[in-house]
């Protein structure tokens, strides 16, 4: 169930590639890709903080919670910090189950998470100034489903 904060970027398809290949059992796999997004049209880049050791720590007792819930056979997720520009991969979560119902809810309930409350502090540097970005109700309620 490996969990990795980084600052380098990730081969989204060298991830999946070797995912979900370590048992029988495994009926379906799910990969999701979150990049940076410019809303505005005026994003600079993202600058994301977090406290290294904590922030591993927070995702991997998430990612262990889905695993135990949807009875996964795998978990990956990765996500990076620094600076990062417009289209950047920015995260990754995948999840390996029997079936595809259980592995589709587990990567979502990571996403969720990992949109709301992982230890990430995130910047956006755009052309007219920088701003924290704030909670967004819609992410907060996603969490309410679960």
């Amino acid at each position: 169930m490996p969990v990795r904060v980084q600052a380098e970027p990730f081969d989204f398809g060298k991830e999946c590639a070797g995912f979900g290949q370590g048992g029988s059992s495994t009926g379906a796999v799910v990969a999701f890709l979150g990049r940076v997004r410019d809303d505005s049209g005026s994003l600079v880049r993202m600058e994301i903080e977090h406290y290294p050791g904590m922030t591993e720590k927070a995702i991997g007792a998430i990612a262990a919670e889905a695993s135990r819930r949807w009875c996964l056979n795998d978990v990956l997720v990765v996500h990076r910090h620094g600076k990062l520009t417009p289209g950047e991969a920015i995260m990754m979560v995948a999840t390996a189950a029997r079936h595809r119902v259980a592995a589709f809810e587990a990567a979502e309930f990571l996403m969720d998470y990992l949109k709301s409350r992982a230890p990430f502090w995130k910047k956006e540097i755009a052309a007219d100034g920088a701003a924290w970005v704030s909670a967004i109700a819609e992410d907060e309620q996603a969490l309410d489903r679960w």
